[in-house]
């Protein structure tokens, strides 16, 4: 694939492989069946692995739930998570007293910084009929000056994610979901203030990219070094530039080359992560990221005494009133109410 502006494609594992800056990115797409008056599946639960369920069995999991499916309170330190969700709501409670529910094309940016504990639940609120979820998490590291910062989230709601729609000489269209970046006159809502993708120069994105069948699309590209992947992961019979890129697939790219994306004969879907390498060192130890591992030992024994300021929630596995909408209470008190 010599100068051909693809450096590598590569099977996608369970989590997807990135580059620096980003340390981490899975796909979750589960199709939720109804749900109970408790918010969890009207299913047995017989058969699973409760607390430790990762095995896709009929279409779903509970990952570390024990009623209702997600990630019961766990800690954060030295990055952050970017929560993209397609389909589907999340309900987000932490130990700064902060809390919200969003999906459906929102997205959540927290920065972990110094230390939080969240719980990310999966709520099933529709009792006649499925729940399907899909949603995307993303780990981008925080450079050394930035790790020991406030915690912080901020929600980049679905109607200000901005939309870059392209079409190509044979009037197909391709459209470009700005989470992160920038892209023709499109730019993302603003991240949490302390992120690498906080300075423009750091060119960091992440886009959702949908394409109808027979779309042709170019990258724009890049006058610096950056890490730039896209994944392949809906469609098929797909090329960037004369290469096949399979189903399930991610490819590195060179971001300085120009890199056509063509599409098959089904409409495809993919995410792209790029950005400038922080270069630095990186030693993790579960959801703790440091630069070295003097470091991570300092931060797991302050979570062990502080429990990064304790759980103000009734629960590990805290989920919101049933009738609730969209919404987002922060550390600070502030209020955003969706519906």
């Amino acid at each position: 694939m010599e100068n051909s502006g693809i450096n590598k494609i590569e099977k996608l594992s369970f989590p997807w492989q990135t580059q620096d800056p980003f340390l981490f990115c899975v796909h979750h797409e589960d199709f939720f069946p109804k749900g109970n008056k408790e918010l969890g599946p009207a299913a047995s639960l017989d058969g699973r692995m409760i607390g430790q369920d990762f095995n896709i069995k009929d279409g779903w999991r509970m990952y570390h739930g024990s009623k209702v499916p997600g990630f019961p309170a766990h800690p954060h330190s030295g990055f952050e998570t970017v929560t993209a969700v397609r389909k589907g709501l999340v309900d987000h409670s932490d130990s700064l007293g902060a809390a919200g529910r969003f999906g459906n094309g929102d997205v959540q940016w927290m920065t972990a910084g110094r230390g939080v504990q969240h719980s990310e639940m999966f709520p099933l609120l529709k009792e006649n009929e499925e729940n399907p979820l899909e949603l995307f998490q993303i780990w981008l590291n925080l450079p050394r000056d930035s790790k020991k910062v406030e915690p912080h989230f901020a929600m980049l709601w679905q109607d200000t994610i901005p939309i870059y729609k392209s079409t190509d000489k044979n009037g197909k269209t391709t459209e470009v979901e700005v989470m992160a970046g920038k892209l023709g006159d499109k730019t993302a809502p603003k991240p949490a203030p302390d992120s690498w993708a906080a300075n423009p120069e750091n060119e960091v994105a992440i886009w959702h990219i949908k394409m109808e069948p027979g779309a042709e699309f170019t990258l724009p590209a890049s006058n610096n070094k950056i890490n730039r992947n896209v994944y392949f992961f809906n469609g098929k019979d797909f090329k960037l530039n004369d290469t096949n890129l399979p189903h399930y697939h991610g490819a590195q790219l060179d971001a300085r080359a120009d890199v056509t994306l063509k599409n098959g004969t089904e409409e495809a879907r993919l995410l792209l992560l790029q950005g400038k390498p922080i270069n630095e060192p990186v030693v993790q130890h579960g959801p703790f990221v440091l630069n070295y591992p003097a470091e991570v030992r300092e931060t797991i024994m302050e979570f062990q005494k502080t429990e990064f300021g304790g759980w103000p929630w009734p629960s590990y596995e805290n989920v919101h009133d049933k009738n609730k909408g969209r919404f987002a209470i922060h550390a600070d008190g502030r209020e955003e109410i969706k519906d």
